[in-house]
């Protein structure tokens, strides 16, 4: 598969509000101004996602502005039970006053009310994640406050256009590998992120969604031989003709993939999301075995709006081929592959 690479920077959408250039990027560079979009505002999606995962635990939170509706969650998992909770406060009709900055570089973001408050606090050499909320589950309070190093790394980026609806598009960056410390207090029970072993990943999107769409997205973070390693791998997110968002990420550079197939097992007819997946790639360069420890489902449907996710946490273990040949063999690599269906 033919794919493009954008390497100018410039205007991510023109005067009509049509994308500009779609393909990807390995740096973030074309620029996203929310006033350009010239679709019916209350279809601009933007969120920040963060996910922090050492071998035993993970922490994921969001700050979201949906435009009719806000979103902010807090999950905690912890691999050794296994056992997982989420937390997603709502908020109706913010339109984009929550502020989320036009770019991944810079900028800071604040979301909460007096019952819980997320805050991620971007220094440029590293990005502070704090976050409390008093009830969160069965009235017991979280809190914590995470530490991500930002290495000079190149990361997955890619422009999207949706086949049927000219002026929707997606842009998206995803920073794998940011080494984590910190602390999350839950429960009686301190979870602290081992330093050298504990891992973060954005997950940066900005915006214009159709209705419904099916999504499939898999990413892992971590060392190989002390050496950071990870990967991005995904489809569903509108016209990947251009390209796909696979990419493998070695000692801080990117390299790009091809196609690459979620394989969920079938039981009578439907996914069975804890038994052994396989992912096949159409260039060989991606080939795994999914063993899972815990699904993150969630299920919300009022009819007009529906979201149906299982974010299933587990261990791969193959091979990937880098760009120069070299193949990096994967055992037990903690990391998660989720299949989300929404209609919003």
């Amino acid at each position: 598969m033919l794919q493009h690479q954008i390497t100018k920077k410039h205007a991510l959408l023109d005067n009509k509000g049509h994308l500009t250039e779609a393909g990807y990027a390995k740096h973030l560079l074309l620029d996203y101004d929310r006033g350009s979009i010239k679709a019916n505002k209350l279809r601009i999606k933007e969120w920040d996602y963060y996910l922090v995962t050492c071998d035993d635990f993970a922490v994921a939170l969001t700050i979201a502005d949906n435009s009719y509706m806000g979103l902010d969650s807090i999950s905690l998992l912890d691999f050794r039970t296994p056992w997982q909770h989420t937390n997603s406060p709502m908020a109706a009709f913010t339109m984009g006053k929550r502020g989320l900055p036009p770019t991944s570089t810079q900028g800071d973001i604040k979301s909460g009310n007096k019952k819980y408050e997320i805050e991620f606090k971007n220094n440029d050499s590293t990005r502070l994640l704090t976050f409390r909320m008093d009830n969160f589950l069965n009235g017991k309070p979280i809190r914590g406050q995470i530490k991500l190093e930002c290495p000079d790394t190149e990361s997955m980026v890619i422009a999207t256009p949706f086949a049927k609806k000219e002026k929707a598009f997606y842009y998206n960056q995803k920073i794998n590998c940011m080494p984590a410390t910190g602390k999350i207090e839950f429960d009686d029970t301190t979870y602290e992120f081992p330093k050298g072993k504990s891992f973060g990943v954005l997950d940066w999107g900005r915006g214009v969604w159709t209705y419904k769409n099916t999504w499939y997205w898999g990413s892992a973070s971590g060392q190989i031989e002390g050496i950071p390693f990870g990967w991005n791998i995904g489809y569903g997110f509108g016209d990947t003709s251009a390209a796909t968002e696979n990419m493998v990420f070695y000692n801080n550079k990117a390299h790009k993939l091809s196609q690459v197939t979620f394989n969920i097992p079938l039981k009578g007819g439907k996914e069975d999301y804890m038994s052994p997946w396989t992912f096949t790639s159409d260039d060989g360069r991606f080939e795994m075995d999914f063993i899972p420890i815990i699904d993150r489902a969630a299920c919300t449907d009022v009819k007009l709006i529906c979201s149906d996710q299982h974010q299933v946490f587990g261990k791969f273990s193959g091979k990937v081929i880098l760009d120069d040949g070299t193949v990096i063999e994967v055992k037990d690599f903690l990391g998660f592959a989720e299949k989300v269906y929404n209609k919003w």
